[in-house]
C-alpha cells in the first residue's frame, strides 16, 4: 500500500499527535488529579462534594488521552513501546492501579448513604489520585535521565514525583478558582499560592538536569543560533510564572473572565514546559536510543493507523468540548448523578 503521506513524514506525524495526546492528557487530567490531592485539605462534606462536583463531568473524559497516547506509542512505536514499558512497567501498575481506585472510589461516593462511609471513599479517592500524580512523576524523572540506574536517578525520579505532584496540586487549585465560589474558592486561591514556587523550583531543576545529562541536548539548547531562537521559551515561562504570582496575591477580583486566568497560565505552564522537554528529545522517542524513525511502523501500516487516527482524534475532541460546554458553570450540587 503506497502511503498518502512520504514514508519519512509518517513517523514525524504520528510523534506529533502522540505529543498532543500526552499534553492534553496531562493538562486535563492533571487538573482533576489535583482536586483529587488537594481534597484532605477540606474538611466540610459540603465543599469536598463542591470539590467532586467541579471535576464529575470531566474526568472519564480526560482519561482518554491517555488511552490514545499510549494506543499512538504501541502502534506507530512498537520497538520504543517495549523498551519504554519494560522500563518503567512497576510504575505503570501502580499508575493504573491508582486511576482505577480513583474511578471505583468516585462512582461509590456517590452511593455511600452514611458520612462515614462517604469519607472512606473519599480516602480511596485520594489514595488513587496520590498513586497516579507520584507514579507519572517518577516516569518522567526516569524518562529524562535515559533509564538511568543509581542513587542519584533515583533520587532524581522521586524529585520529579513530587514535583508533578505539586503541579497537579496547582492546576488542581486553579481549576476550583475558576469553578467554585465564596470559601472554598478561597482557599483554593490560598492552595496555589502555596503551591506555585515549589512548582516553579520543580521547573528549574528538571530543565538544568534535562541538558547535562546529554552533550546532543546540551548542544540543541546553547549553541548559537539555537540558543538565541529558544531563549523567549524559558523567558516565558519565567515571566508568566511570576504574572501568576501577582496574580494570585491580588484574588479574589471580581469577574468571572479574570478567574479564569490562573487556570489559563496554569495550562500555559504545562504547554511551555512540554514544549523545552520536546524540544530536547526530538528526534529520539527512546532517549538516545532510538529516534522515532528506527522505531516506527512500517509506513503501509502507518497509514492505515493515520486514517484510523483522524477519525477517532475529532471524536475525543468533540466530546471533550461538549463536556466543558455543558458542565461549564460553577460546582455546586452533585446533581448530575
Amino acid at each position: 500500500m503506497t502511503p498518502f503521506l512520504p514514508p519519512e513524514w509518517l513517523p514525524v506525524v504520528f510523534a506529533a499527535l502522540m505529543a498532543i495526546s500526552i499534553l492534553a492528557y496531562v493538562v486535563l487530567d492533571g487538573f482533576d488529579l489535583g482536586v483529587g490531592i488537594l481534597l484532605p485539605r477540606v474538611a466540610e462534606e459540603a465543599d469536598r462534594d463542591r470539590m467532586i462536583a467541579a471535576i464529575g463531568p470531566f474526568w472519564d473524559a480526560n482519561e482518554t488521552w491517555l488511552v490514545l497516547g499510549i494506543g499512538l506509542l504501541l502502534v506507530a512505536f512498537p520497538a520504543a513501546h517495549g523498551i519504554i514499558l519494560t522500563e518503567l512497567y512497576l510504575a505503570v501498575a501502580i499508575m493504573l492501579a491508582g486511576l482505577t481506585l480513583r474511578g471505583v472510589a468516585f462512582e461509590f461516593r456517590a452511593k455511600a448513604d452514611e458520612p462515614r462511609r462517604k469519607r472512606r471513599w473519599d480516602h480511596a479517592f485520594v489514595a488513587g489520585s496520590l498513586a497516579a500524580s507520584l507514579s507519572q512523576g517518577w516516569m518522567l524523572g526516569r524518562y529524562v535521565l535515559g533509564f538511568a540506574e543509581g542513587p542519584a536517578a533515583l533520587a532524581f525520579a522521586a524529585m520529579a514525583a513530587v514535583g508533578l505532584a505539586i503541579a497537579y496540586a496547582f492546576i488542581g487549585a486553579t481549576w476550583l478558582i475558576w469553578r467554585a465560589e465564596g470559601a472554598l474558592q478561597r482557599r483554593a486561591i490560598r492552595w496555589a499560592r502555596s503551591a506555585i514556587w515549589p512548582m516553579a523550583v520543580g521547573i528549574l531543576l528538571v530543565s538544568v538536569v534535562t541538558p547535562l545529562v546529554s552533550a546532543r541536548i546540551f548542544e540543541r539548547w546553547f549553541a548559537l543560533p539555537e540558543m538565541l531562537l529558544l531563549a523567549p521559551l524559558p523567558a516565558a515561562t519565567a515571566g508568566l510564572l511570576l504574572g501568576l504570582g501577582s496574580l494570585l496575591r491580588h484574588m479574589p477580583l471580581p469577574g468571572d473572565a479574570l478567574r479564569r486566568l490562573p487556570f489559563w497560565g496554569a495550562v500555559a505552564l504545562f504547554a511551555l514546559f512540554f514544549a523545552g522537554l520536546a524540544w530536547s528529545f526530538f528526534p529520539y522517542v527512546v532517549p538516545e536510543r532510538l529516534t522515532i524513525w528506527q522505531a516506527a511502523s512500517a509506513p503501509e501500516s502507518l497509514s492505515i493507523i493515520l486514517a484510523g487516527a483522524m477519525l477517532v482524534l475529532p471524536v475525543i475532541l468533540a466530546y471533550t468540548v461538549l463536556a466543558w460546554r455543558v458542565f461549564g458553570g460553577k460546582a455546586r450540587e452533585l446533581t448530575y448523578y
